[in-house]
């Protein structure tokens, strides 16, 4: 029952976060990271989504998991605020 809690509480934490510029890191494996500068576009039930722009005009978005935040394998710092979500 912690899980679904830690969940719930990342869930929010992250819906306080639409529209705002995010700095995200995420683990890519064999200690490789992706590290971008992004906005957090929309959250749903599952997934939150995050749009980055590049130098080039183009646009990506990317959708990532809240048990991602949980399992440490994607973290986000608010670039306003300096501070981290993740699990309490």
């Amino acid at each position: 029952m912690m899980e679904k809690s830690s969940l719930l509480q990342i869930k929010r934490d992250i819906e306080t976060c639409v529209g705002q510029k995010i700095q995200l890191k995420a683990n890519k494996g064999r200690k490789k990271a992706f590290i971008r500068e992004g906005i957090v576009e929309n959250t749903y039930p599952s997934i939150f989504v995050v749009k980055f722009e590049n130098d080039y005009e183009a646009t990506r978005r990317v959708s990532y998991s809240y048990t991602d935040i949980l399992t440490k394998a994607v973290e986000i710092t608010v670039c306003e605020s300096n501070r981290k979500i993740q699990v309490s």
